[in-house]
């Protein structure tokens, strides 16, 4: 497995779930009781899209390295 895309999937995983934990935690807070389908949908898809900006600025800055 390449470095990028053990950094990719650890930003998928990392930044999913702090987002939805800290989302469940401001639920809880206002009195809503635990959703867990609202946490896989959250932690997945704000995950996914972190993950994908991260692999793209890691390119955009290999590519610049490669151009000095």
């Amino acid at each position: 497995m390449t470095p990028l895309t053990k950094k990719t999937i650890v930003a998928f995983l990392f930044s999913g779930l702090i987002f939805a934990g800290l989302s469940a935690g401001f639920d809880y807070s206002d009195g809503m009781e635990f959703r867990l389908w609202s946490f896989i949908f959250k932690a997945f898809f704000f995950g996914f899209f972190m993950a994908l900006m991260l692999r793209y600025n890691l390119k955009k800055n290999e590519a610049a390295k490669d151009n000095k």
